[in-house]
């Protein structure tokens, strides 16, 4: 079970790998938003879908946990 820490730390590591995924796919511009977006910071054709990446992001995240967890890296 995780306790309330290494969940914060889990979702946020999902959350942020899920906004690179989005931005990688929609962005041309300011991925940091350091400034309000406007249409010239979004792609005007969107090539890829966004299908299946937060379930990857998740696998991809517990198994980084479990790596960590048993020192297998």
């Amino acid at each position: 079970m995780l306790n309330p820490s290494e969940l914060k730390k889990i979702d946020a590591y999902w959350r942020a790998s899920n906004y690179l995924a989005a931005g990688q796919l929609y962005l041309l511009d300011n991925p940091m938003l350091r400034r309000p977006l406007t249409r010239d910071d979004v792609k005007k054709k969107i090539v890829g879908h966004w299908g299946t990446v937060p379930g990857q992001n998740f696998v991809y995240v517990h198994l980084n946990r479990v790596i960590k967890k048993y020192d297998q890296d």
